[in-house]
């Protein structure tokens, strides 16, 4: 099943790759070192799995894929700026990211500052950009789905997330706290790949009632699996620097519940993601392996 999952992972990027490419400025084109920034990071590596979250949304509504692509570039893209910014001096401070230095580290902060500005900005860019002869019915969903990645990337949503994860560092906080803070920091944008792609490959409102659970599902069972990861696996393995999370006295799921409870809960919301797919029928199977995936890696 892992070696589905991963083909189904590695035939959906090869899609992404490009896209990204062709939505970009080369490095260049003027001012060069803002473009040599900006891809630098956004072609580091990664799985793609909010792009890849939302072209296999967008197929298990029924749309072509072309229709969802620029979402999954911008996701891609406003993940990549989050990244960027989260490794900042003034947020975590880190100086390794996906196996190399980040940003700041080479580029200096100014320009990492603006290479996450960039990203984020021609992400929103990208998805306005509408050919002047389609009907009315794809230009509806595709401001749908840009008012849904925009509320999942401010105040409510990643920002707020951001905001609570500075402020909670050394304090106590309960289970219903960290899960409203991980909700908004990592779940919203996951829920917005898989929302917005079925919203642009033309879901019904009850298939999209299931994609919503299931990407609620998804979203905090990345970040728990996370916490077990920054707890158990090296930064070889990760690709950025382990244990970072004790180190700065980050509230997680395994310093609030405990390494295996926090286990239990990744497979527990793996199972809720499935289930939620379960009226799709076949169509949802990309989903599924998806699902298996995050919850089973261990990067």
């Amino acid at each position: 099943m892992r070696t589905k999952a991963l083909t189904t992972l590695e035939e959906l990027r090869r899609a992404v790759e490009p896209a990204l490419d062709a939505a970009l400025p080369p490095d260049a084109a003027w001012p060069a070192t803002i473009h040599r920034a900006v891809r630098y990071s956004l072609f580091a590596g990664g799985k793609r799995i909010r792009p890849v979250l939302s072209l296999a949304a967008g197929e298990a509504a029924g749309g072509p894929r072309d229709e969802v692509l620029p979402l999954a570039c911008a996701v891609e893209m406003i993940h990549t700026y989050s990244l960027i910014h989260d490794d900042l001096p003034a947020m975590d401070d880190d100086d390794l990211r996906r196996g190399k230095p980040t940003s700041h580290k080479v580029f200096g902060e100014g320009i990492a500052i603006l290479a996450g500005d960039a990203l984020l900005t021609r992400a929103f860019h990208l998805l306005s950009e509408m050919p002047p002869e389609w009907d009315e019915t794809r230009l509806r969903r595709r401001v749908r789905a840009l008012a849904l990645l925009g509320e999942a990337c401010g105040t409510t949503g990643l920002i707020g997330g951001q905001v609570e994860d500075l402020e909670s560092e050394g304090q106590t906080i309960d289970a219903a706290a960290l899960e409203c803070l991980h909700r908004a920091k990592t779940g919203a944008l996951l829920s917005a790949c898989v929302r917005g792609g079925a919203i642009l490959g033309g879901a019904s409102e009850t298939d999209l009632a299931s994609l919503t659970r299931y990407a609620a599902a998804i979203g905090l069972a990345f970040q728990v699996v996370d916490d077990v990861l920054d707890a158990t696996e090296d930064a070889d393995t990760l690709g950025k620097t382990a244990g970072k999370d004790r180190t700065t006295g980050k509230a997680t799921y395994v310093s609030l519940h405990g390494l295996d409870r926090a286990r239990e809960m990744a497979a527990s919301l793996g199972n809720e993601a499935l289930d939620a797919l379960a009226p799709l029928g076949s169509r949802g199977q990309r989903l599924a392996e998806i699902a298996r995936l995050i919850v089973d890696r261990d990067s």
